[in-house]
């Protein structure tokens, strides 16, 4: 079955709705996956990558003791090559409304680069006094990790912890207001798009 008609996914669903999470592979075409690694090491080349921080406006800040990974934040009109990328996004948002009562109506997503060494401690994905993040979304893009690379995506779940590896074109979907989840330290260079479907006010904007 073709991973992106509603047959495919309303299992799924079920499962997100019972586990609060799911660990996906082979979802994305090859070429939506080059063309994301692509752009991805264009903005690294280019520097437009820049230290991710912790809380939301006026309480942003730089702290790597807690985080360690640098991000470039996506603009859907500045960046024609991953269309097809976002066309997915859309498919997957009308589905999640239509199937799980969301109100889904927006989404944000950044590249993010974790340096070897580096890290994100435990945390939920939601700011203090904020509640529009509702699915977090992890793809990961590198294509050569291996056992022992370290960089694992651990979540925590009511009654057990996850570790989900972060193998290339995986894809990883979770609650993002119940589940905290960590990245543990990467022995080598974890590339991924990290981001979020919201329900989103007007003129909320990005807010981390």
């Amino acid at each position: 079955m073709h991973p992106w008609v509603a047959e495919h996914w309303l299992p799924l669903f079920d499962r997100l709705a019972t586990e609060d999470h799911l660990v996906l592979d082979g979802v994305f075409d090859a070429d939506i996956l080059q063309a994301l690694e692509t752009s991805l090491h264009g903005h690294l080349t280019a520097g437009d990558l820049h230290k991710a921080g912790i809380g939301a406006l006026a309480d942003h800040q730089v702290d790597t003791t807690v985080r360690g990974d640098e991000v470039h934040w996506l603009d859907r009109g500045r960046e024609p090559d991953l269309e097809p990328f976002f066309q997915r996004m859309e498919e997957l948002l009308a589905l999640l409304n239509r199937y799980c009562y969301l109100s889904l109506s927006g989404w944000e997503f950044h590249f993010a680069h974790y340096p070897p060494g580096t890290f994100y401690k435990r945390h939920r994905d939601q700011f203090r006094g904020r509640g529009n993040r509702l699915i977090s979304v992890v793809l990961y893009l590198n294509r050569d990790r291996g056992p022992g690379d370290g960089g694992e995506l651990r979540l925590f779940l009511p009654d057990e912890e996850r570790l989900v590896e972060p193998l290339y074109g995986r894809l990883v979907l979770f609650k993002s207001d119940v589940l905290e989840h960590e990245v543990l330290p990467t022995r080598t260079d974890r590339y991924s798009l990290t981001g979020w479907l919201l329900h989103q006010p007007p003129g909320l904007g990005f807010l981390g």
